[in-house]
């Protein structure tokens, strides 16, 4: 059994693309990065762990200066890629993904480093059953954003980023993919944006809802479960089978407000920093 590495997000797809479309919901962080990628990125590690003369087992991405995403595979493989990736002196600030292989690449990475590992936070990952609408709904309307928004959108995308830890970086050229297809949806009061909430675009029939953010004076009013819900009804009229979306498991707030908007639970996943 063996890690196989590319740079090459068409390799890796022709490889691994069966494994991760068997479970579209479980593995939707690495599918929908990947299909965003044209070509090689600068820094960006993709790979798949197959036994021999069996199928895939396990994949994972790293896209600097994000964590190392992993999906579901035994701790077995999760530890050897660990050692792989050391072994490629790749500098990684955490492992986010399936818990069981997190906690099991992190317990190899700790040893073979000299770091420690911290839960950074823990997800949970939804799906939508059925669509409830908000009520009482707010004041206001949804709008697709198009270019005369990119600024706010960006701005948003950065305040985001910053509420939830996540490492600094050019969010601009992601705005600008998800304003291509209508991936950003604006809830305006006035003519004035007050919430938003993006889409991914739908990959085995899948999408997921990220991020959705509320600046912090238009909060308390209903304008995120609005915007929320806009979202998710144009994923589903665009055909899309599996709307997701992820919550902090720390936030009852977030999670009872998608609950009632008729997401339920489908797995909990786990973001863990290394220091030192």
């Amino acid at each position: 059994m063996s890690w196989t590495t590319t740079a090459d997000p068409h390799a890796f797809m022709a490889a691994a693309g069966a494994f991760l479309r068997a479970d579209p919901a479980a593995n939707t962080v690495i599918l929908t990065r990947v299909a965003a990628m044209r070509a090689p990125e600068a820094g960006a590690l993709l790979g798949f762990w197959q036994p021999a003369a069996e199928p895939v087992g396990g994949v994972f991405m790293h896209t600097p200066p994000y964590p190392v995403a992993l999906t579901a595979m035994p701790a077995t493989a999760a530890a050897g890629l660990a050692t792989t990736l050391a072994a490629l002196g790749r500098r990684l600030v955490g492992v986010n993904g399936n818990p069981r292989a997190c906690e099991a690449f992190a317990a190899a990475w700790t040893a073979r480093t000299g770091s420690s590992a911290a839960v950074q936070r823990r997800m949970r990952l939804h799906r939508l059953d059925a669509l409830v609408a908000p009520d009482p709904m707010p004041p206001g309307e949804a709008v697709v954003a198009g270019a005369a928004h990119r600024d706010v959108v960006v701005a948003w995308y950065e305040a985001f980023g910053v509420e939830i830890d996540e490492p600094p970086g050019d969010v601009r050229p992601h705005v600008d993919d998800r304003l291509v297809f209508g991936g950003v949806t604006l809830w305006l009061v006035d003519d004035e944006p007050v919430s938003f909430a993006g889409r991914t675009p739908a990959v085995a029939g899948m999408a997921r809802v990220a991020p959705v953010y509320t600046p912090p004076e238009h909060r308390g009013r209903g304008y995120a479960a609005a915007v929320t819900a806009a979202v998710s009804r144009d994923a589903l009229a665009a055909g899309v089978t599996d709307v997701l979306l992820y919550t902090d498991v720390a936030n009852p707030t977030s999670n009872r407000l998608y609950a009632r908007l008729g997401y339920r639970p489908v797995e909990d996943t786990v973001s863990l920093t290394f220091a030192g």
